[in-house]
């Protein structure tokens, strides 16, 4: 071998240039072991009265679902860049918070545990071994005298606790806050609840003596009706392979994210979180956090809000039936050719005829298969006349009623009036069916193609002829209010987010329910835990698996609703009702965590006030744009809600976000922290990762 050849092994042997031997697994692994002894990644808190000279700096990765064997590769590629960050934050002077945890309750975890034969609690517990043996063995800076497992009774106790907060809460729309729901029974104890304007409706509004004489059960279905967690029935995601309800972001192209199972629309009791209660909050809340454009447009466009009016269309034959319809074109009334209604909407058995009974009902079973992603994306144009005529009525004319798959239930009315000439899809559908188009924007429309414009003089148009669509259309809003037969409404596209699933692992609800009632736990009772089983096959009637464990259920026993008093449990006194049997989904503990990192061994709260004032909010949260229209979402409402009651003081959860992206095939990572670092490679800062094929 001569010296060059030499030369080149040595460079490439683990002994390196020179011959220097550097034996990496037993200088980490003594490096690592000095760390850990030396707790040279401990994080404090400030003291009592006291501060800490050192600014604070929050650096956080969403954590990791354990569901698997163990880390995979998608996982370092943020946890690396959110290493080096902290450490140069840490160089740079600041008191660096960097903490680590696992999302450990809900569907992944469990459906790991089935499919290898063996019990969530074992296998969570043997995957987060697993994870942080790996973790450290990369070397992160984690403090883990911080770590969090959202399956653990200490930690869940106060996922239980906020949701009671929830319960107990509802959102005032005066003040655009939530506020304790022990407010709104004050004021319906003492004013009822009368319409500020305009006529008193029976059933809807309700005077002080009539609330008081009202049953318990009576009270308490208004009272369901305003809480920010409720209860209520429900068309929901089912998967049946999964035997459970999914969110709407957990359905993907109509099978379940997790597994790619069939998923069909099923009526069920359900707990929901009311999100749209915050929607203009959660909007406006965008203006102030440093999010991608890209996210802030996923979120607006999933919250969907649309300033329009409310129309009643008469159902002709039909006395007492009322189409309601909801648009944000209020000035293209005249220009309606036929209306379409949602397959799932009661008025379709309503008001099919004989002859198009058959027709409808083949094509409803056919839509009942379909998803609310899979009907919104379908190209295919797909509907069935319903035999009955809607009344325009403004103009008087009749105007078919169709059903088709593109609009639904959840949106709006679960109703539209199309306007072919100025709407691409109805303009389709109108051509697919040969339904005739009138023209009411004269030179704009080509027969061929809409024209959404709002420019165009309107003709064939009634009073409104002559007039720039944009000044008609509070023209038309007036005409409707003015006769009672429409009114200015805005919407929203997001629904009520489903917080309920028919699973084992998750946290089990504080509520018992007796006559129809549900009744909150006392926050003494908690954490109300899970009880050990050996089998956690689905329940009766689509509940939980917790409905096959009657000692588990009716623990609280049946004589009395639950007083929530300790001192009368000793005494021997029964709490009464049986527990809710369904669980909390997996978005439940993931919606908080970032608070408990602040304060992790509390044992008198979720998190000190004092503690949470000074770390404040998360300053840089890495993770991917898979959550943006569900954890980002609902930890972003969970933030308001405790911001509402004073229990925490900021209501954003994070400054600022970075989306790590997706690895597509080998990749090669570049890390630019611009001006942050003093690193002058990019004009902005910036803190992204570059992939490219190789």
């Amino acid at each position: 071998m001569n010296k060059e050849d030499k030369k080149a092994n040595d460079s490439n042997s683990p002994s390196g240039v020179g011959g220097m031997e550097y034996d990496f697994r037993r200088i980490e692994k003594d490096w690592q072991k000095k760390w850990k002894e030396t707790n040279a990644y401990k994080v404090f808190n400030p003291g009592p009265g006291e501060g800490l000279n050192k600014p604070k700096f929050y650096v956080l990765d969403m954590f990791p679902y354990p569901s698997g064997a163990g880390l995979h590769v998608g996982h370092p590629l943020g946890y690396i860049a959110s290493d080096i960050y902290s450490r140069y934050k840490r160089l740079k002077g600041f008191n660096v918070l960097h903490p680590m945890g696992f999302d450990s309750f809900g569907l992944p975890a469990e459906q790991y545990a089935l499919d290898t034969g063996q019990h969530p609690a074992e296998t969570t517990k043997k995957n987060i071994a697993t994870f942080k043996s790996q973790l450290d063995n990369i070397g992160f800076c984690y403090d883990w005298s911080r770590e969090v497992q959202t399956s653990d009774p200490n930690y869940y106790k106060w996922t239980q606790w906020i949701f009671l907060q929830l319960f107990n809460s509802y959102f005032c729309n005066t003040e655009k806050k939530a506020k304790p729901i022990t407010e709104l029974i004050k004021k319906y104890e003492t004013k009822g609840a009368v319409p500020k304007s305009g006529p008193f409706i029976p059933g809807k509004h309700f005077t002080a003596d009539q609330w008081k004489a009202f049953s318990e059960k009576e009270q308490a279905d208004i009272l369901m009706k305003r809480r920010l967690a409720f209860c209520g029935y429900g068309e929901v995601n089912w998967c049946e392979a999964l035997g459970t309800v999914l969110a709407n972001d957990e359905v993907v192209n109509g099978v379940s994210e997790r597994g790619g199972h069939p998923v069909v629309k099923k009526t069920l009791r359900q707990w929901y979180l009311r999100i749209t209660a915050y929607a203009d909050r959660l909007l406006d809340g965008l203006n102030s956090v440093d999010f991608s454009d890209a996210m802030k447009e996923m979120q607006s466009n999933w919250i969907g809000k649309s300033s329009g009016a409310e129309i009643d269309f008469a159902v002709k034959g039909f006395l007492e039936t009322k189409l309601r319809v909801y648009t944000t074109r209020p000035d293209t009334i005249f220009g309606v050719d036929f209306m379409v209604i949602a397959p799932e909407l009661d008025l379709v058995n309503e008001i099919k005829s004989a002859e198009q009974t058959p027709a409808v009902d083949e094509y409803l079973a056919y839509v009942k298969s379909r998803s609310e992603r899979e009907r919104m994306a379908e190209k295919r144009i797909s509907g069935v006349f319903t035999g009955a005529y809607a009344v325009n009525p403004l103009s008087g004319r009749e105007i078919p009623i169709w059903i088709s798959e593109y609009v639904l239930a959840g949106y709006g009315t679960g109703a539209i009036m199309a306007v072919p000439c100025g709407d691409e899809r109805d303009l389709k559908f109108a051509t697919h069916f040969n339904i005739p188009v009138t023209n009411i924007i004269g030179s704009h429309f080509n027969g061929e193609e809409a024209n959404p414009t709002k420019d165009a003089i309107l003709e064939n148009s009634g009073f409104l002829d002559g007039l720039v669509m944009k000044e008609a259309m509070e023209v038309a809003i007036k005409a409707l209010e003015d006769n009672g037969i429409g009114i200015r409404k805005v919407n929203y596209k997001m629904r009520d987010a489903a917080f309920s699933r028919q699973r084992y692992w998750g946290e089990p609800f504080p509520i018992t329910w007796k006559d129809g009632i549900a009744y909150p736990l006392d926050e003494s009772e908690l954490p109300l835990t899970l009880p050990e089983v050996k089998s956690y096959s689905p329940g009766p009637d689509g509940e939980g698996p917790l409905a096959n464990i009657p000692d588990w259920v009716n623990q609280f026993g049946s004589e009395i609703p639950p007083s929530g008093s300790q001192a009368k449990r000793r005494e021997g006194t029964k709490f009464g009702g049986a527990l809710e049997t369904n669980t909390m989904p997996g978005y439940a503990g993931s919606s908080w965590y970032f608070l408990r990192y602040m304060d992790p061994e509390n044992k008198e709260t979720f998190c000190d006030r004092k503690v949470s004032d000074y770390w404040n909010q998360v300053d840089l949260y890495i993770g991917g744009t898979e959550h943006a229209v569900g954890h980002l979402l609902y930890s972003r409402m969970w933030t308001k809600v405790l911001y509402d009651l004073n229990l925490i003081g900021f209501d954003e959860p994070f400054k600022r976000l970075v989306n790590q992206g997706m690895i597509t095939g080998c990749i090669s990572v570049y890390l630019y922290f611009g001006k942050l670092t003093g690193f002058k490679r990019k004009s902005k800062t910036v803190l992204y990762f570059e992939r490219r094929r190789v």
